[in-house]
């Protein structure tokens, strides 16, 4: 007998999520098994109902102030899957799961967390607000697009660990190419794309202690995804004099000086999306000119993302510039959207600010939007910090000016010891102005004026609706 049409489709329906439970766990390489692994954390994962699956629990250090062996994961999925994540070492009274906004809301019976997943995320576990030993839980929705290694123009980094040929930073990677690092493999060195163009980055790999993760010199057309980097030397992903860059759903981890997340430098329509970013320097950077890079800086978005500045700005814009012809260059249409920043620590007050313009080196900059910001810890820093400034460190003139500042919906958790946030200009040529506040709120309560804020005379147009 034949089912209605509308039961057998009702009852297809209601098999597909089912059918859609799966978990895919990615292979380690023997060759660094036990050299990065941590036992703080056991960490286990079913689909609901099912058998329980390891995990590896990686090692990566955080923290150049506090040095220290945080614990990562990850694996695949879709469908919802049940996490387990036992501390096996002293003893635990509570824990929390950031970013708060996630909205994941994990059990605790004595040293054990179990919390259920429904999409993809990235996220931190910690029991007793330890921020220094926790564990990050990265997920991804299973691979779709898997390339063969012989498929024409494919760079196939198989499962294992892989070694840059001696005196080499990294891999030189040529236009019109894929480069696919396959799950369980390791690469300990840069991925170089040098004056090339139509490249694509990713995998379920690891860049393991690169000097710099990803550098891209004078090209465009290049896509980086999925990736997780581990603890580069310098930058995780480097942009000079380039365009039409991509980089979706990146993790990294930083320990050291200068050792910054995504910095870009004269570059332009670029889309950064889904990253999780826990650096000790700078986040996300946006320059002008610096060293051998030449040009304006426009057209960058910022979206769907988490950002940890164990040290420095988890978003900083503006102090490089190029004086040398006397004309200056443009930041323009800068966007930083949906974005949770998880920690800014930074003492020297003229270096602080979740949100950071230090407009130096004859640069101007304009049209900057900062919304739906969620910041929910500040060690010690300001929410923003917008001015023109000469800092002879790393400055040979002042900056043209700022103007052009929307910050909306911004949220600052109530935190103890926040220093004032700032705006200044440098003199009256070189103005801060038309920066436009729209709900923005510290501690629940909105800022309607600009009490309780540094605010100098070179400023105009200071705005709250």
């Amino acid at each position: 007998m034949k089912l209605p049409a509308l039961l057998a489709a009702w009852l297809c329906g209601a098999a597909m999520p089912l059918m859609a439970q799966r978990i895919v766990i990615h292979p380690v390489p023997q060759g660094i098994y036990y050299a990065q692994h941590n036992d703080d954390y056991t960490v286990r994962v079913r689909t609901p109902g099912g058998a329980w699956q390891d995990l590896y629990e990686y090692k990566v250090k955080v923290d150049m102030d506090r040095p220290s062996e945080a614990s990562m994961v990850t694996f695949d999925f879709e469908g919802e899957v049940e996490v387990m994540v036992k501390k096996n070492n002293g003893t635990v009274h509570d824990v929390a799961v950031r970013p708060l906004s996630a909205g994941v809301k994990p059990h605790l019976k004595g040293n054990i967390a179990t919390f259920r997943l429904d999409r993809p995320q990235n996220l931190s576990i910690e029991f007793d607000g330890d921020r220094h030993r926790n564990l990050h839980l990265f997920t991804n929705a299973p691979e779709t697009d898997v390339p063969q290694p012989d498929d024409p123009g494919v760079i196939y980094f198989a499962a294992g660990v892989h070694i840059p040929p001696e005196g080499c930073d990294g891999f030189a990677i040529p236009s019109n190419s894929r480069v696919y690092l396959a799950p369980g493999a390791v690469v300990k060195g840069a991925l170089l794309c040098d004056s090339v163009e139509n490249v694509r980055i990713g995998g379920r790999g690891l860049l393991l202690t690169p000097k710099r993760g990803v550098q891209i010199r004078f090209s465009k057309h290049i896509d980086i995804e999925d990736l997780t980097f581990i603890n580069p030397r310098h930058y995780t992903v480097f942009g000079g004099q380039s365009s039409d860059i991509r980089v979706h759903n990146i993790r990294s981890f930083s320990y050291q000086g200068w050792s910054d997340g995504i910095d870009l430098m004269s570059c332009s329509d670029v889309h950064v999306e889904g990253v999780f970013m826990r650096n000790s320097d700078d986040c996300i950077a946006v320059y002008g000119p610096r060293w051998e890079y030449r040009g304006d800086t426009r057209d960058i978005t910022v979206q769907n993302s988490v950002l940890w500045a164990d040290i420095a700005h988890p978003i900083n814009m503006g102090i490089h510039g190029y004086t040398g012809d006397g004309k200056g260059n443009i930041i323009e249409r800068i966007s930083f959207r949906n974005i949770d920043i998880l920690e800014h620590d930074e003492d020297d007050p003229d270096y602080q600010g979740c949100m950071a313009i230090c407009c130096g080196d004859l640069n101007l900059i304009r049209d900057i939007t900062y919304e739906n910001i969620r910041i929910e810890r500040v060690e010690e820093g300001q929410l923003f910090h917008f001015e023109v400034v000469f800092n002879e460190k790393y400055c040979t003139a002042p900056g043209r000016g700022i103007k052009r500042v929307t910050l909306r919906d911004i949220s600052c958790a109530a935190i103890p010891d926040l220093r004032p946030a700032s705006i200044k200009g440098y003199d009256a040529g070189r103005l801060v102005r038309d920066v436009t506040f729209e709900n923005v709120r510290i501690g629940g309560r909105r800022l309607k004026n600009a009490d309780g804020m540094i605010v100098n005379e070179f400023t105009e147009n200071i705005r709250f609706r």
